[in-house]
């Protein structure tokens, strides 16, 4: 199915939560809405769904105007961050109901897969009641699957999950979707869930949809500030410049040999330069710059080591592969290629980005 909203806004009392955007999510395809809390993913997402009506443009599917037919004449399947289960039901009751309804044969054989796709094959026989929280959320999300319906919205579903489940339901689902026909519309506060999730990726800021396509060229190309500082984990870092004759220079500092496009030579000399932390590294090649600094903070998360440095550009996060033992206050050098650097122009939008490795 194809969902477009069309110039929709939403407007409650003198606030306005969602401004005048237009979206269609890709059909057959996940589209991830990106954004921090109160972005209003929660709020598109309702109306998408039909539970909220827009104050001003048209929701349609397939063509056709649904801008005012409720959620309960929609094929919609919607999980929330709080999950909804019938508490009088089984495990497997609860999965199998959409099933039920649809007239399926081998219901039994089908909600054993879900279960134990979703590590919940052993609470088959037991009431929601019985579960913890996480495990109730899902139930929730196994009987979503198992409606199997054309659009799937879902609002920040594993957000109530431990971190290794978060992760391992991550990958069993980016398989899920995959494998199926629906139209997917998952809201994360995360841009790594992004990645990995996405397809498709909407970032979303104070009501506002400031980009939209696929996921890694939205990561990669990010056409502003706004995006940028939205699809980094951790934050991208940033420093005040200008531009100079081969480049840009940072402000009292050194100077990038970075080309700029030809139509920046007009635009206003004041710019920002960006450098994700992954771009720094201990090892340094040939034509690298050198920050030097002491370190303030690391810590160690999963498979990195991530590093706070006092630099004498400023204060910067490193993102290591591997673990890295530092201490405190230590002297420490990290090298970066200029051709990693993206720089944004006095407004805030993409001048220069680094070059996507196989290509845009």
């Amino acid at each position: 199915m194809q969902l477009t909203l069309d110039s929709i806004s939403k407007k409650v009392g003198s606030e306005t939560w969602l401004y005048d955007m237009s979206l269609s999510p890709k059909p057959g395809a996940v589209t991830v809405l990106l954004g921090a809390t109160q972005s209003g993913k929660t709020s598109l997402m309702r109306v998408m769904a039909g539970l909220d009506a827009p104050t001003t443009g048209k929701v349609l599917v397939d063509d056709h105007d649904v801008t005012g037919q409720p959620v309960r004449q929609r094929n919609v399947a919607m999980v929330y961050q709080q999950f909804i289960n019938y508490p009088s039901l089984t495990v497997r009751q609860n999965i199998a109901s959409p099933m039920k309804l649809r007239g399926d044969k081998q219901v039994h054989e089908q909600v054993q897969a879900l279960a134990d796709k979703l590590h919940i094959g052993m609470f088959l026989d037991r009431l929601p009641a019985e579960l913890s929280g996480g495990q109730q959320q899902r139930v929730a999300l196994a009987r979503a699957l198992a409606k199997k319906a054309p659009l799937m919205l879902l609002d920040e579903p594993l957000v109530n999950l431990d971190y290794k489940l978060r992760e391992e339901l991550r990958e069993e689902l980016s398989q899920v979707f995959r494998s199926g026909n629906a139209t997917v519309v998952y809201a994360t506060t995360e841009p790594g869930e992004a990645l990995l999730l996405g397809g498709y990726t909407a970032v979303l800021d104070q009501g506002r949809l400031l980009q939209y396509g696929p996921a890694t060229d939205v990561f990669h190309f990010p056409r502003s500030l706004q995006v940028a500082r939205a699809f980094s984990d951790p934050p991208m870092n940033f420093f005040s410049a200008s531009r100079a004759a081969g480049g840009v220079q940072l402000l009292g500092k050194r100077l990038l040999p970075v080309v700029l496009p030809d139509d920046a030579a007009h635009t206003q000399q004041a710019v920002t330069v960006g450098l994700r932390a992954s771009s720094l590294r201990v090892q340094g090649h040939d034509g690298d710059q050198t920050l030097h600094g002491n370190v303030l903070l690391a810590e160690i998360s999963g498979s990195d080591t991530y590093i706070h440095l006092a630099s004498d550009i400023g204060d910067v996060v490193a993102q290591l592969p591997g673990v890295h033992h530092v201490d405190i206050g230590a002297a420490l050098t990290l090298h970066f290629s200029p051709s990693s650097i993206y720089v944004f122009d006095h407004d805030g939008a993409l001048v220069l980005a680094p070059p996507k490795l196989g290509g845009r």
